[in-house]
């Protein structure tokens, strides 16, 4: 989950019950009969007001139960969490990263939440959710919320050039339209050369993998035909502007570049337009978004789906609590605030239209139903701490044979995986 971190840092003022960082759980009955459940959120899933509120209304709602709520940092949370599930004093409730549940998870410090799955409407969660927020078999991790990337355009880009941003919804008509684009010192998209995440997206419209399991072993997949041709696809996007093919998107940040002026298009979470416009303001107002077109007009473009969800660890001093903390964070009516709120995807596809009335995150929502995530193992951290995948889009867009790299960077991904079984 790149585009996110969080810790303790000064304490944000919420409702009476919140407090500063601390040793988790203190969690203990209080007089009256009233029961403290010690929740960590991550810094800017939610703004200090959305969470005031759901506090406040959450409590006003269970007169018995009160919310504290720390507020921790993504730089070095996994660490924290790990050494927080082996000890006896765990908070409640974690927010974790979607990619991270099946770490904590092998470690046998969670909950198993299999049978709240009915309970919390588990059959239509995002698969790029559910999927990663469960282990072996067994639901560890509650979808909270999701982003993906979707295609951020100049509108006035477009229109000079006469490309209808609705009518692309397949490969085939984006690559005419950015290639129509790409003319007359316009980049028709700026698509640097190690953006692995997009990569992935392509790779799974194909019906390929960044790697596949058999037999309780992970083997590296970017040779096999379906990753190819996800890696060929790249390639012809890529061609169509100037990104840099050694470089990822933070170097230099593409939203910085795109405010110069002379990109129509990049892939990007829906909040890079507000980076876009911060940079150059004079393209307020002249940004639009669309759903990553599909290979067919019908299914929307595999995407990477990040977010979070919710986990309760083992030594929790309230489960009951928790779960019920969770079951109202993550129903219908807080969903919908929250979506609304953070231009966020709800937790379920049955929520898609409650951001509607947003453009960026209604285009985020039509991707979100084709969400994936990376392999479903606690060995894909070592891959990405390497990361093989890069080097491999670098040399294949340099001109190296395709089919040679992606076999030495599958090695690299089958090594890094198994290295610790």
């Amino acid at each position: 989950m790149k585009y996110r971190l969080l810790a303790c840092g000064s304490a944000l003022v919420m409702a009476a019950a919140l407090s500063a960082c601390s040793s988790s759980s203190d969690g203990a009955d209080e007089a009256g009969g009233v029961t403290t459940v010690d929740v960590w959120l991550m810094r800017d899933s939610v703004s200090a007001a959305f969470q005031k509120e759901f506090v406040k209304g959450f409590e006003a709602q269970h007169p018995d139960i009160k919310v504290k709520v720390q507020i921790q940092e993504w730089d070095g949370i996994g660490q924290k969490i790990t050494a927080a599930l082996a000890s006896n004093d765990a908070p409640d409730v974690i927010e974790a990263g979607n990619t991270q549940v099946a770490q904590f998870a092998e470690s046998g410090g969670l909950l198993d939440l299999s049978d709240k799955k009915d309970e919390l409407n588990g059959k239509d969660w995002l698969k790029g959710l559910a999927e990663p927020g469960s282990y072996k078999g067994k639901q560890y991790g509650i979808p909270y919320y999701a982003a993906n990337r979707v295609v951020i355009y100049r509108t006035d880009l477009f229109e000079k050039a006469g490309v209808d941003a609705a009518s692309i919804t397949t490969r085939e008509q984006w690559i005419a339209a950015t290639t129509k684009l790409n003319k007359g010192g316009t980049q028709g998209i700026y698509l640097p050369g190690q953006l692995w995440y997009a990569l992935g997206g392509f790779i799974w419209d194909e019906g390929g993998d960044f790697a596949t399991e058999s037999g309780g072993s992970w083997k590296g997949a970017l040779d096999s035909p379906e990753a190819l041709r996800g890696m060929e696809f790249y390639a012809q996007l890529q061609a169509l502007g100037k990104g840099p093919k050694d470089s990822d998107e933070d170097d230099p940040p593409q939203a910085e570049v795109m405010a110069q002026g002379q990109v129509a298009q990049v892939i990007s979470t829906p909040g890079g337009a507000n980076v876009v416009m911060e940079n150059n303001p004079e393209l307020k107002g002249k940004l639009g978004f669309f759903p990553i077109p599909g290979k067919t007009a019908g299914t929307p473009g595999a995407v990477f789906t990040g977010g979070s969800d919710l986990v309760v660890p083992a030594a929790a001093g309230h489960p009951d609590e928790a779960l019920t903390f969770i079951k109202e964070l993550t129903g219908d009516a807080w969903q919908k605030k929250l979506a609304v709120a953070m231009s966020y995807v709800p937790n379920r596809t049955t929520l898609a239209s409650s951001v509607a009335g947003d453009p960026g995150a209604s285009a985020m929502a039509v991707g979100a139903a084709n969400g994936h995530a990376t392999p479903n193992t606690p060995g894909w951290a070592a891959v990405e701490a390497e990361n093989p995948i890069k080097d491999y889009m670098t040399a294949v867009l340099t001109g190296k044979n395709a089919a040679k790299e992606a076999a030495k960077a599958s090695a690299d991904i089958t090594r890094a995986m198994n290295a610790g079984s």
